[in-house]
């Protein structure tokens, strides 16, 4: 059977999350019943990071294996027709190797999250960013950015329902980037490593929002780092301004 990989955007609203849900719409079950209307049957496929209910994504990665010997990009624009009117796009498609696998042989992550500070309310980019109304200092969230990175137990910025084996992480990067607007500032974190833990992006985000609004110090999110705490953790900010923007893999599939 060949297999596909799919370059996958999603505006994350309208779904339950990326995995497939029984009464609930996702991500997933969407690619899924698109891939049924090309070849009908069950179509099971895997994708490089399972992103929760109200998440986006810019660059998810997932697999399929199909019967027939699909030209990539007629599948690509087959399954954008089948897809609307949800918010899914396909942006590319290649075949690859049949052991290939979106997760499996992942070797970098990569999510962006969007924080606005602004007194206005959002409009057109409401569901897309995290609003707050008060100003950030983009040196001290830096600072307690900087706090973060390398080889640590994450067990303080980690769900207490993630089932992931071991809360030992290498974090590559965690950067700030200001981006001036108009009656605000846009915040963009960009965050970088092999994998995550269950909502520890937006455990970061949270815990530096503090920082930069002047309740924490850096000092004090590395003295949560080390507590090894879920109760030290700082808030957990709210779905709508995180991205999978990129997934990395030794040979990429879109070269």
């Amino acid at each position: 059977m060949p297999r596909y990989a799919l370059l996958v955007e999603y505006h994350g609203a309208p779904f339950a999350g990326w995995q497939r849900q029984t009464s609930l719409p996702s991500v997933q079950g969407a690619i899924e019943a698109a891939l049924a209307r090309l070849e009908p049957g069950a179509h099971t496929i895997a994708a490089a990071g399972r992103t929760d209910a109200g998440v986006h994504a810019l660059g998810q990665v997932a697999h399929c294996d199909l019967t027939r010997d699909w030209d990539p990009f007629r599948l690509s624009e087959a399954l954008n027709y089948h897809l609307k009117p949800d918010p899914v796009a396909i942006l590319d498609c290649a075949r690859v190797d049949d052991d290939w696998h979106a997760r499996f042989d992942a070797v970098e992550r990569r999510y962006l999250f969007r924080l606005i500070s602004r007194r206005a309310p959002l409009t057109s980019e409401a569901g897309q960013m995290w609003r707050v109304n008060h100003e950030l200092d983009i040196v001290a969230m830096q600072a307690g950015a900087d706090r973060l990175v390398g080889y640590h137990d994450f067990t303080t910025f980690r769900s207490t329902t993630c089932q992931a084996k071991s809360p030992v992480k290498t974090l590559d990067a965690l950067r700030i980037e200001a981006v001036p607007r108009h009656a605000g500032t846009e915040y963009r974190f960009h965050v970088r490593a092999r994998s995550f833990l269950h909502n520890q992006v937006r455990s970061f985000v949270g815990t530096l929002e503090r920082v930069g609004a002047g309740a924490w110090t850096p000092d004090d999110v590395t003295a949560a780092l080390d507590a090894r705490d879920r109760a030290a953790c700082g808030p957990v900010c709210p779905p709508q301004g995180l991205y999978l923007a990129a997934v990395r893999y030794p040979q990429h599939p879109f070269d």
